[in-house]
């Protein structure tokens, strides 16, 4: 089975193929074309310009005392050799560190890794021409391992990587064996370990990795002050879930006022906190990356505490003794005693869950004043003034959904240009709408927490709407639009209630309705375009229902602008200077039908719904023909076609497309040229 290789030496391999220049270019088949009598394999890699570096890598591997490739592969055989080219020599010299020519494999050691790189391209005691091979073959080399035959037009060699070489020459006949020449140079498993594993001596420990690492400065200096660096670069293995310096951040966040670092743990109750957290994120005796993981309780160093591994997405969150899962930000850290996943939370255990509850408890108020990132909600209820400061700090109790500062942020650049801060919100209509908005996040009467909770449970709110619950790996608060809040953290408790931190503003119908009025229908949408007025004064003049009809159901139109009614009045003749000259029953009646032959009934037809040639039925009874290409044309009982010049205007009731002509039926030309 092929092996993932995870070093940064090997890894250039993987894209061989994408930097490779065929080596058909290098290697010419009259290179082993008219040699008589048959040279021995060493001979005709000799002779072979191509295959110059094999055999300056046979001579370097026999400068080792005991070692003699070159005259191995000059006796009698039979031998099959893939051989590979010089370029291949020199893509795998440049992806390995301190190997950057042949010179470099300068000790016996360095040789003896060259030796078994060479010997895992022969195979011994026979002459395995490419009609000799089948497809999946196992074939084993003079080096112990095995490579295997893929066959797929062209014939590969698959070796201990996840990159295949192809035979770009095959059969080159030998006296003593045969030579395939391959773009690669072939690599068993037992080099990839040993780089390997070099390359894990090379790395530091767990300690120096978070040392290095930028992001995790602040459990750098938690794991110092709490005593754990000597552990945590023994030997191990250890893995660790490593929490951001923003982690750490939000939790002191939550500790309140009296916790602004890490040098605020300093009494003996602190520093134990302290511990118990650090130790609550190491799993010890064990290396567990990410392809290891799977769902369940998974004890941690911290003696009776387990960690909850749950499945999510495909992927995994962890979750801890809140209810408030940890994501995985960047996997399979490595160091020399294990490996590390960053996280984007600190977990806590059931220990530092007390401590908190323990800490003096204040009013939702007072949590929301003192918590840096609930700053803006603060400042929102302050700019509603409507009291909300005093109601919330009144005895409840309450449950408050808080949005973040992040949340404020987002709603504020959903709001447009017009809203910057919360202070925009400065006359009476926008404070009453702002108090819509905040009120919908509080449920009074009631301190619910997490566990209260239930899937699809509605509950009023103050403002008079209801949020909806979800349970789904997390919880999650529905309101009025299309995205829910999730609780980033839940069970605040307060004197007064409980609060929950959300990562969304929620947002009322109420509220939605304010901002977003109602789509206008066709008629509505006709009236606010100034160049469809005439069209307009013409469904009024027509007197036959049309406005009426074109509020309601289901339309498409294709509506004629001012110039087009103008360029129709000028064919009609002095008689018709306006739609007021349509005055007459029959006069009106012939505009109703001329008016509905721009109207297909019960589908909105967008522009891409459009086919070329496509006949379309009006409510006049008539057909119009579509015609799609570099622009859309329709297609009246006239010689010249209409040309939509603004497609897909939306409604609430269906689609309008402006277009430059009037269009007419047949039976209104009838009556004109009558």
């Amino acid at each position: 089975m092929k092996k993932n290789v995870p070093f940064k030496s090997y890894l250039l391999l993987s894209a061989l193929f994408l930097f490779f220049t065929s080596c058909e270019k290098n290697v010419d088949i009259n290179d082993f074309e008219n040699k008589t009598p048959p040279k021995n394999i060493v001979e005709t890699a000799q002779e072979t310009d191509a295959l110059s570096t094999l055999v300056a890598a046979l001579a370097k591997a026999d400068e080792s005392e005991g070692t003699d490739l070159i005259g191995t592969l000059s006796s009698e055989g039979p031998f099959t050799v893939f051989a590979p080219t010089n370029e291949a020599f020199s893509n795998l010299l440049s992806s390995l560190d301190n190997y950057n020519s042949l010179e470099d494999f300068s000790t016996d050691e360095d040789r003896a890794v060259l030796t078994t790189i060479l010997s895992y391209h022969v195979v011994a005691g026979v002459s395995a021409f490419s009609t000799d091979l089948s497809n999946n073959q196992m074939i084993s080399t003079v080096q112990g391992e095995d490579v295997t035959i893929n066959i797929d037009a062209d014939v590969f060699i698959q070796d201990a990587t996840e990159v295949d070489a192809k035979v770009v020459i095959a059969d080159v006949a030998a006296s003593n064996g045969v030579v395939h020449v391959v773009d690669k140079v072939l690599l068993p498993q037992a080099i990839i370990d040993a780089i390997n594993d070099a390359e894990m001596e090379a790395l530091g420990t767990l300690v120096d990795l978070v040392v290095a690492t930028e992001q995790l400065s602040i459990l750098e200096a938690a794991v110092i002050k709490a005593g754990l660096a000597e552990t945590l670069s023994s030997e191990g293995p250890f893995t660790v879930f490593a929490p951001t310096n923003d982690a750490f951040v939000e939790l002191l966040g939550i500790l309140g006022d009296d916790y602004h670092g890490l040098e605020d743990f300093d009494t003996p109750e602190e520093m134990d906190l302290l511990k118990d957290i650090l130790l609550f994120h190491v799993i010890p005796n064990a290396t567990v990356k990410a392809a290891d993981l799977t769902e369940g309780m998974v004890p941690t160093a911290l003696e009776g505490n387990s960690i909850d591994i749950i499945s999510l997405d495909k992927s995994f969150v962890i979750g801890d003794a809140t209810d408030t899962n940890a994501a995985i930000t960047a996997v399979d850290i490595m160091a020399s005693n294990g490996v590390a996943h960053i996280i984007d939370k600190v977990l806590l255990p059931q220990s530092a869950v007390d401590f908190v509850t323990s800490l003096r408890l204040k009013t939702i108020v007072e949590i929301a004043v003192e918590t840096d990132d609930l700053s803006l909600l603060v400042d929102a209820l302050v700019q509603a003034n409507a009291g909300l400061v005093e109601a919330l700090g009144s005895e409840g109790p309450f449950t408050v959904f808080a949005p973040t500062n992040h949340a404020f942020v987002d709603l504020l650049k959903a709001l447009g240009d017009d809203y910057h801060s919360l202070a925009d919100f400065d006359t009476e209509e926008e404070k009453a709408l702002l108090v819509k908005v905040l009120t919908y996040h509080v449920v009074a009467g009631v301190a619910a927490f997490s566990t209260d909770l239930k899937d699809g449970q509605m509950i009023e709110t103050l403002q008079g709407e209801k949020v909806g619950i979800r349970l789904n790996g997390g919880v999650h608060i529905d309101d009025a639009t299309d995205t829910n809040a999730s609780v980033v953290l839940a069970d605040v408790k307060a004197s007064n209630g409980v609060v929950h931190v959300i990562n969304k503003v929620l947002l009322p119908q109420e509220v939605l309705d304010i901002l977003n009025p109602p789509t206008p229908n066709i008629v509505e949408l006709a009236q606010s375009v100034d160049d469809l007025s005439i069209l307009v004064e013409a469904l009024i003049q027509a007197d036959a229902g049309l406005v009426e009809a074109l509020s309601s159901n289901e339309f498409t139109v294709f509506a004629p602008t001012n110039e087009a009614f103008t360029n129709l009045f000028h064919a009609l003749g002095s008689q018709y200077n306006s739609i007021a000259d349509f005055n007459t029953h029959e006069e009106k009646a012939l505009l109703a039908k001329i008016l509905t032959y721009h109207v297909v009934s019960g589908a909105t037809v967008a522009s891409a719904d459009l086919k070329d040639h496509q006949r379309i039925h009006t409510v006049q009874g008539e057909s119009i023909v579509a015609f799609v290409g570099n622009s859309i044309k329709i297609k009246d009982k006239t010689f010249t076609k209409a040309k939509v010049i603004a497609a897909d205007n939306f409604a609430s009731n269906g689609v309008v497309h402006l277009i430059d002509k009037v269009m007419l039926p047949k039976e209104v030309l009838d009556i004109l040229n009558h």
